[in-house]
């Protein structure tokens, strides 16, 4: 194994595979919390800007995704410097960790986001520490932590985030 990694847009051809690495993370991590009835729809939905794999080896090892911001996202609404993209659905396979996907994955929505003139953010459940600190060692900024209702009877602690400002 001589553990090669890219990253390149995702297509409708990878979609069984992302679900596959999708459900491994959901059964070691707890993410997505809920599973989705139909987890491919899941990675599509959305106003996309764009999808991405990484892969390793040539393996579909994790995945990320972009879009413009839509109903029920709260981060959006604290950017106040310009339009905005929300970066989601990011997931790197247990057996791929370690090679700096999770950093690619975002590197590359975070490059798209500013060529499409927005400014990234996202939110990440407050129990996902792994998540966090990533994107805290990243340069992320948490701009606040609020209470997100996601059923009538559930109600779940979110970390908002922005990208660093862009290198000038």
């Amino acid at each position: 194994m001589n553990d090669e990694c890219t990253v390149r847009p995702r297509t409708e051809d990878d979609l069984d595979a992302c679900v596959g690495v999708l459900a491994e993370v959901h059964r070691r991590d707890g993410y997505p919390v809920h599973w989705p009835a139909r987890p491919a729809d899941w990675l599509s939905s959305g106003d996309r800007l764009g999808a991405w794999v990484a892969e390793l080896d040539g393996r579909v090892a994790g995945h990320v995704a972009l879009s413009r911001p839509g109903d029920g996202d709260v981060t959006p609404g604290l950017w106040r410097e310009g339009p905005t993209a929300v970066l989601s659905r990011l997931f790197v396979a247990p057996w791929a960790r370690g090679h700096r996907l999770g950093a690619l994955l975002i590197g590359r929505a975070v490059d798209e986001a500013r060529h499409a003139g927005r400014h990234p953010v996202l939110d990440v459940v407050a129990t996902d520490t792994a998540a966090a600190a990533l994107y805290e060692r990243l340069g992320w900024k948490r701009l606040t932590t609020v209470e997100q209702r996601w059923s009538p009877d559930q109600t779940v602690p979110v970390h908002c985030y922005a990208a660093p400002a862009e290198p000038t």
